[in-house]
């Protein structure tokens, strides 16, 4: 079992890898569309600056958090816009500093939560380890944008487990964001990791079953790429059905991604 020292120190490894990308790109780059409607790349980032600051506040100083989430609680998407107004009117070198300065206080601030207590979030309070899994999870999603942007492949790593573990235990995230109502049976999941490793979360004799790369199946839950071009396999009409649904965060799915919209595939 993965501890939080384990999450974190992805969570930062992440962090460098999204700093990478955008490290050493021409000023005009940083205005490229992305594969986000509306959103340019130094959009990901002051988004993701956005919530590494937020993650910070809740592990450091949970009132002030509280404060912030209430104000914000009519109008989520509305705080998100004005969070990307505050961040990427910066130019790129001041931008990618802060993105850098929160990142790591974040990761900081959640090594110092207990392991076994709980940070106030969004909707519900969570253990650190998740909150950070979270993170995980918009790096991942926010920098695969970036990445089609900039047109560079990102290679698969082993981190992508944390990813995968917070997605099933987000898996309702998809039907709850569209009025549904989840089933009540467990699904099963069998991921290869890119080193050979298999990942399995639920009961093995569930009826309902969902295979493949685990990088694929990140790819799916943030929604960055269609089911069509990801090599996952579906058993049960339900675990089919959910494929279609799939994602791992709260709110608004979003447009997605249409098949074949990528000419070259970044999992093959």
């Amino acid at each position: 079992m993965d501890t939080l020292n384990d999450v974190l120190k992805a969570l930062a490894a992440d962090i460098d890898e999204v700093e990478s990308l955008v490290r050493d790109i021409d000023e005009a780059d940083w205005s490229k569309p992305t594969p986000a409607p509306g959103w340019s790349v130094a959009d990901q980032v002051a988004h993701l600056t956005f919530i590494f600051r937020l993650a910070k506040t809740a592990a450091a100083d949970p009132d002030t958090f509280r404060g912030i989430a209430a104000s914000a609680s009519h109008n989520f998407d509305g705080a998100v816009n004005a969070a990307l107004q505050q961040f990427n009117c910066f130019p790129p070198s001041e931008l990618l500093a802060r993105f850098r300065s929160e990142g790591d206080a974040s990761v900081e601030a959640l090594a110092a939560v207990p392991e076994n207590s709980v940070v106030p979030w969004l909707v519900n309070p969570l253990p650190p380890a998740v909150l950070a899994s979270a993170g995980i999870m918009e790096l991942f999603g926010h920098g695969q944008d970036i990445a089609d942007a900039l047109g560079v492949r990102r290679e698969p790593t082993e981190r992508l487990r944390h990813l995968a573990r917070f997605a099933v235990l987000t898996r309702d995230f998809g039907y709850l964001s569209r009025g549904l109502t989840p089933p009540e049976e467990p699904f099963r999941f069998e991921f290869t990791t890119p080193a050979g490793e298999v990942l399995a979360f639920g009961p093995e004799d569930a009826a309902q079953k969902i295979t493949g790369p685990v990088h694929d199946f990140c790819l799916l839950v943030t929604r960055r790429r269609h089911r069509d071009d990801l090599a996952l396999t579906a058993a049960g009409d339900e675990a089919d059905r959910w494929l279609d649904i799939a994602q791992a965060y709260r709110g608004p799915a979003g447009e997605g991604r249409t098949p074949g919209q990528f000419a070259d595939p970044c999992c093959d």
